[in-house]
């Protein structure tokens, strides 16, 4: 799509709409381009607005991507699945980019405009929170910011209550005739994802078979791509916090690097990645 002005008066597209332009009908730009309102006077607020309004956009669009995936898994549909996939670690790679216009911050420069957040923190991100779900991450306290937001509350309980991406990826393997669990196909799915030797014995299998071109070892690898981007993130995310406000209490009473730091240490999928000891 060219935003660019014709060079020849025989090519010029039509300029004359009644009303709004299609494009404006089906971006919405003018919607987007005026939901910044910065909330104090220093110019670098505008920087952190708009980044965290993409990474917003970004987490929507990859929540996207792994219900459809889970819901091609449920079907059977490999192929839909590993393409839903597969552009997820697309669009994964350009949301964790939009760690690069924060990454450098000064404290003094954060300090500008950090008070403008008041109790706000990423970690009240509703559409990240459904995004930390499907990757498995449940957890029914995360609820509670939302309550006052009847819709919002009512998203992420049935989201809780669902099965992640990767609860569909072992019923799958199970139908395939692996040896899963009961115990782990019929857990809570509001709890959060434990480890199991026996899923890494699964996925052992898996990487040790002598045919190495499998839809099964492709949907492993898939999901070894997508958790190593999200590890990233993570890391991303501990390192530009780290330098713009060192060890200090994160805003909204959140325990700042001290947590990030934590969820860093965690891989998503986590069998995928031990049993590679295994093979």
């Amino acid at each position: 799509m060219s935003h660019d002005a014709p060079d020849a008066v025989d090519a010029a597209p039509n300029l004359d709409f009644a009303g709004t332009t299609p494009y404006e009908d089906y971006v919405q730009a003018d919607v987007l381009t005026h939901l910044q309102h910065p909330l104090s006077d220093d110019p670098g607020e505008m920087v952190f607005l708009v980044t965290t309004q993409v990474m917003e956009l970004w987490f929507t669009v990859i929540v996207h991507e792994w219900e459809t995936a889970a819901g091609a898994l449920r079907e059977d549909d490999l192929p839909v699945a590993l393409a839903a996939l597969k552009r997820s670690t697309y669009e994964l790679e350009s949301l964790n980019a939009s760690w690069k216009p924060l990454a450098h911050l000064t404290p003094a420069q954060f300090n500008a405009y950090r008070s403008a957040l008041g109790e706000g923190s990423g970690f009240q991100s509703a559409m990240y929170r459904r995004l930390e779900f499907l990757l498995g991450e449940k957890s029914a306290s995360m609820l509670v910011p939302h309550r006052g937001a009847p819709r919002v509350y009512a998203e992420l309980e049935k989201a809780l209550q669902e099965p992640s991406l990767y609860d569909e990826v072992l019923r799958l393997l199970a139908r395939r005739g692996l040896a899963v669990p009961a115990a782990v196909l019929d857990r809570d799915l509001s709890q959060k994802y434990e480890p199991s030797a026996e899923i890494e014995e699964v996925w052992a299998a898996v990487y040790g078979a002598g045919d190495q071109d499998t839809e099964l070892l492709r949907l492993a690898e898939a999901l070894t791509d997508v958790g190593e981007l999200v590890w990233r993130w993570r890391n991303d995310h501990l390192v530009a916090t780290r330098r713009a406000m060192g060890s200090k209490v994160g805003t909204g009473g959140s325990a700042g690097v001290a947590w990030l730091e934590k969820r860093a240490r965690k891989n998503v999928f986590p069998e995928l990645w031990t049993a590679r000891s295994h093979v």
